[in-house]
């Protein structure tokens, strides 16, 4: 059975095309396709087939869609096709039965037979490949999720044409592709490097002047629809075309892409050009220098010095490493090797690739290369034996796709760039690069956008800084655009940089793009951690506790932690603080908390979003009753309503809690965030009750401001969802509030509202509290007898409710006696 997707979806047993149903049968088994390799939960189901619109049987349907589905594939044989697992369903597939699969395999091969300069035979599968193609992949199904898994399918199909047609060009072949090259420019007008392919193999059939004309329409319509010009790889492509033209002598067009390496004799020099606007870092590469170039009496006597450059995405990590190798190179006669490893990538350059483009780099000639990796490891760290050579690898995925790569000879240095920090590499020393400060990014947007310009802009120039997170990537994209648009402001860019939901976009320039960087690190990291690091974007408040993340995944803490560690070490969240495990905290970089908030929109479904919110806050709630329990007793428990917690373990607990002020000073803002956050997503119960575990803290810390807005916000909230018990706490806590102002006539106003309200939904522990609350009033108007007779009723209404079966006696407050009256100035609204 045959399952294809790079078209209309289509299902083949044989000859006998399989009639799949209704559009909701084909969206589920779209989806199951895609997900394969892992499985799809139900809420992506629902997702797929409904958007943000599902109905109230969304999952009954859903399952109806996979019953019937199911009832298909058994009259072909296949009863068992779809399973269900814990989470959802998962459909089991043949190595070669899924036509995307296939697609991928044979792409693989292309490249490698590619890096091997077997160019002829790369063609060969590259074709195989982009003839499984029927149409536009998942033609004739809807939905935001199917869209965006077709956008990256077709993202892969351009890809592997542009790759194919390069190396066709390489084979000399320019008048076979001027008319597929023609139709692709005219499907995928922005693509820079298709256009340019279509530029040489004009150029090269001796059409120059045809040439040029498809160089100016790709400028029109970048300049017109992006507002960018063509990057220099294209603008040096119209130059050499131009010259060629005016001078009438034939002017060989510089390759819009490197696909195919000319073989150079001596030493190698593979490092990529030196950075001319090359700012700060004099620190980090202070750093690098003295570990890849160590005096005679540091050097070891057979380690290799390996320096790690480690960092987020866009911070410049690579920059660094090719700079501080230009700045040493002629301390490396003997050469330097270079490879950009792709780490974060779906599929990383493997060691075996390296290793045969590095010995080629070496002299050795291409029938030589051993056909094994331990081979060609044994004879590159041969060939370096006794030789003086420096490797730089960027962007490495983890330690087993270096050590391959390590020379064997003391004589011979390493830098490696990496999102992790490789620990595993023995001896390796790290190098953290940071962020800029103010100052560095500055200087970095004079030196691409012009000094004038920032001089004249500086309290705007500031602002973008910030805007860009002090990125150098993102700094060096806003100044390449500020270059291209000499009209522009600087004030102009920072306007349209401070829409969060358009930042991303707005930071891309030619080639370079900060989207693109961030999602390296995103998809090179497992399927949970991913899921992960979106749902962290659920939350308003930074930094973050890990606890969190077992409550958004809805898994053991013990699990969820390593997966944050993992976040931290693909440089996706950063820790701040010195707490450990559990108490450890994290918090996202401006600009990746803008991609984690852009893939949460478009892979997590909106009721899983809400569960998880959920989840977070009924653990805040857990952990704030439990702190003012122990630091003000049990009375206060009354007040709360029975809603819903997710649980924490009691040890996690009572170790977050065991000091309930400082744990308060520490998490206030999370509170306010939380309960701020629970209001806007309509949850009601948790928002008050967080409000009111919230308010002794607020008043012992006079923060008088923010209790008032808790107040204010919950109570709107309780009143939006019809919660008479919650309007009378957010009264109540008014109340106090009122008081601690020395507000009298308010804080009686609110008392008596709650008073009433407590009344109407029976709630005599609330009475209470509220008679008691009155007759402090009253004591401080004079009128004793009124206020006596208050305490009195309280006193009785407590009692009754000691009493009732399966009542526990109050847990007593730290300092005092579970009952008996307390020093009137150190009453808090527990004990009120």
């Amino acid at each position: 059975m045959k399952f294809r997707i790079l078209g209309p979806l289509e299902v083949v047993d044989g000859t006998h095309r399989v009639d799949l149903g209704s559009t909701r049968q084909q969206t589920a088994l779209a989806v199951l396709l895609l997900d394969h390799s892992r499985g799809t939960s139900i809420g992506r189901l629902i997702e797929a087939v409904y958007d943000d619109n599902p109905p109230t049987t969304c999952r009954s349907q859903v399952q109806i869609c996979i019953s019937a589905l199911r009832r298909v594939f058994a009259q072909y044989g296949r009863p068992n096709l779809i399973s269900t697992h814990s989470q959802g369903y998962a459909i089991e597939i043949g190595d070669d039965e899924l036509d995307s699969d296939r697609f991928g395999n044979l792409v693989r091969t292309a490249r490698r037979a590619a890096s091997a300069g077997a160019a002829e035979v790369a063609v060969g599968h590259y074709r195989e490949a982009l003839a499984l193609w029927r149409g536009h992949a998942l033609e004739g199904i809807d939905g935001r999720l199917i869209r965006a898994a077709a956008r990256r399918l077709t993202e892969d199909r351009i890809a592997a044409h542009e790759n194919c047609i390069e190396l066709e060009l390489s084979l000399g072949r320019h008048r076979e592709v001027i008319a597929e090259l023609t139709e692709l420019v005219e499907r995928y007008p922005l693509r820079e490097q298709l256009r340019g392919q279509l530029m040489t193999a004009l150029h090269q059939s001796g059409r120059q002047p045809e040439a040029l004309h498809v160089y100016r329409e790709g400028r029109r319509i970048l300049v017109e629809e992006l507002g960018i010009e063509p990057n220099e790889r294209l603008r040096r492509l119209e130059h050499a075309i131009r010259l060629s033209v005016d001078t009438g002598r034939p002017a060989p067009a510089p390759p819009v892409s490197a696909a195919v390496a000319t073989p150079r004799a001596g030493a190698p020099r593979m490092l990529p050009a030196g950075i001319a606007d090359f700012t700060g870092r004099a620190p980090q590469v202070d750093a690098v220098r003295r570990i890849i170039t160590p005096s005679p009496g540091e050097r070891a006597s057979s380690a290799v010095p390996i320096a790690v450059i480690t960092g987020k995405p866009g911070v410049g990590k690579s920059t660094v490493a090719v700079h501080t190798a230009h700045t040493v190179a002629e301390r490396f006669p003997d050469g330097q090797l270079f490879a950009a490893l792709h780490g974060g990538a779906a599929r990383p350059v493997h060691p075996f690739d390296v290793l045969g483009r590095f010995l080629r780099a070496l002299g050795v000639p291409g029938g030589a290369v051993p056909e094994t990796l331990d081979e060609r490891a044994e004879m590159y760290r041969g060939l370096l034996a006794g030789r003086t050579v420096l490797v730089v690898l960027d962007d490495a995925a983890g330690e087993s796709q270096v050590v391959p790569l390590l020379p064997g000879s003391p004589g011979c240095s390493v830098i490696v760039t990496s999102r992790s920090r490789l620990t595993g590499l023995p001896g390796a020393r790290n190098v953290e690069v940071d962020t800029f400060d103010t100052d560095q990014s500055m200087r970095l947007l004079a030196h691409i956008a012009g000094e004038d310009r920032v001089r004249s802009e500086p309290a705007s120039a500031r602002a973008l800084a910030e805007l860009c997170g002090r990125l150098p990537l993102a700094l060096r994209i806003a100044g390449s655009r500020l270059s291209a648009h000499p009209h522009w402001s600087i004030e102009h860019l920072a306007g349209r940089l401070q829409d969060e939901t358009r930042r991303l976009d707005e930071l891309r320039h030619g080639e370079m793009g900060m989207r693109a960087s961030i999602a390296v690190a995103y998809e090179s990291t497992g399927d949970l951690a991913r899921t992960l690091f979106r749902r962290l974007a659920i939350l308003d408040f930074q930094p973050f506790p890990s606890w969190v993340s077992a409550a958004l995944l809805d898994r053991p803490l013990h699990e969820t932690q390593d997966l944050m560690d993992d976040l931290a070490d693909a440089q996706l969240v950063e820790i701040t603080g010195t707490g450990r495990g559990a108490q450890s905290r994290y918090r996202f970089h401006d600009l990746i908390r803008v991609f984690a908030r852009e893939r949460l929109a478009a892979e997590e479904p909106a009721a899983e979003r809400g569960a998880a919110l959920a989840r977070v806050l009924s653990c805040l709630l857990h952990l704030a009753r439990d702190a003012h329990r122990e630091q003000y007793g049990d009375d206060y428990a009354g007040l709360h309503s029975g809603d819903s917690r997710w649980p924490l373990p009691d040890t996690l607990v009572r170790r977050l809690v065991q000091q309930p002020l400082p744990w308060y000073e520490r998490e206030r803002l999370t509170l306010v965030s939380g309960i701020r956050q629970a209001a806007q997503a309509g949850l009601a119960e948790l928002s008050w009750n967080l409000a009111i575990c919230a308010a002794p803290f607020f008043e012992s810390g006079v923060y008088f401001d923010e209790w008032r807005d808790m107040n204010t916000l919950a109570l709107a909230a309780a009143r939006q969802a019809g919660d008479r018990r919650g309007q009378a706490v957010m009264h109540y806590s008014t109340g106090l509030l009122s008081a601690a102002e020395q507000r009298y006539a308010d804080a009686r106003g609110s008392l008596d509202t709650a008073l009433e309200l407590f009344r109407q939904t029976g709630n005599d522990h609330g009475v209470a509290l509220a008679v008691r609350r009155i007759g402090l009033l009253e004591c401080e108007s004079g009128r004793f007898d009124e206020a006596g007779a208050r305490r009195v009723v309280a006193s009785r209404l407590d009692d009754e409710k000691l009493q009732a079966p399966g009542r526990r006696s109050p847990r007593p407050a730290r300092g005092r006696p579970a009952s008996g009256p307390s020093p009137r100035n150190v009453e808090t609204p527990a004990r009120k």
